[in-house]
């Protein structure tokens, strides 16, 4: 089963690294700011790759990748880490991490027409209806009802929502750029282009907007520095590398589904470290969509 799933089970295993990575770059945010926490968490995450890929590949960087995957690679890097990922953070000071997340959940459809028109991929009836239950399942979490009214609405600030929107359009154009740079390349020495690439664009955006007095004082806090390194390890090092294994393994769109069950994962963390309250619709969100997830594994 493991080798048959080996693409989905990757994908579970990101939802569970990024979980963690979304509450600890919100610690982050608050404290220091979005271009603080994106450009040294990348630079942690550089390290780390690069002591691995040392140890497993012989290599400190990727001297081996073809020129077509630095291109793609490089391209998907500035997509996914730079316009996708610094919108998504500058949301979760405005809506939470949480709320963010749940926005992220429209990632799977823009990746499964994506994949569709650049990769020519099809998804099963039977996949396209686990994706319906999972998304579906997330996004009754998002929905209140005020007391004394009938409709559902949105009580959450449109700037937030916008940015975590732009973050979902960067995630999953990240992630098709990146299948296709890809190929069967190595999924840590891929993600490791990636982060030159974002690194390289973070360096210019500080340098331009005048950040770096920003950057340096984030190291003098201590609570800010804690979050960016369990981020930047769950995240950027072994998130990342996680779903390109997914996209490399499995249907991009049945990927990204399974690993849009964020939402639904941080519910608990959520509860006992933010202390935010958790619904009967979040339970049955919960529930539903644990049953999308299912049907991809039948």
């Amino acid at each position: 089963m493991f080798a048959t799933y080996y693409g989905e089970i990757a994908a579970l295993v990101t939802a569970v690294f990024w979980t963690i990575t979304a509450l600890a770059f919100e610690v982050a945010t608050k404290r220091v700011g979005t271009y603080s926490v994106n450009l040294i968490r990348l630079v942690f995450a550089f390290v780390f790759l690069a002591l691995l890929t040392r140890i497993t590949r012989g290599h400190f960087l990727p001297v081996d990748a073809t020129a077509h995957a630095w291109v793609w690679l490089s391209v998907s890097g500035v997509i996914g880490f730079v316009l996708g990922d610094l919108f998504l953070f500058a949301s979760y000071p405005i809506i939470s991490s949480r709320v963010a997340m749940l926005i992220m959940t429209l990632v799977p459809p823009i990746t499964a027409v994506l994949g569709w028109m650049l990769l020519d991929e099809v998804m099963g009836i039977k996949h396209m209806l686990g994706m319906l239950l999972v998304v579906g399942g997330i996004a009754l979490t998002i929905w209140t009802r005020q007391e004394g009214e009938r409709k559902m609405k949105l009580n959450y600030p449109l700037k937030g929502l916008f940015y975590a929107f732009l973050g979902a359009l960067g995630q999953a154009g990240g992630l098709i750029l990146s299948k296709f740079g890809m190929g069967s390349y190595d999924a840590f020495a891929s993600t490791q282009i990636r982060i030159i690439s974002g690194l390289v664009g973070f360096l210019v955006l500080v340098t331009l907007l005048g950040k770096w007095g920003n950057v340096a004082r984030t190291f003098s806090d201590k609570q800010a520095m804690k979050g960016i390194s369990v981020g930047s390890f769950f995240g950027p090092f072994l998130g990342v590398s996680f779903s390109l294994i997914a996209v490399q393994h499995a249907v991009a769109g049945a990927a990204s589904t399974l690993m849009s069950i964020v939402p639904v994962l941080i519910l608990f963390p959520a509860y006992f470290i933010f202390k935010q309250k958790i619904s009967r619709r979040d339970i049955v969100g919960t529930l539903v969509s644990f049953g999308g997830v299912v049907l991809f594994f039948i």
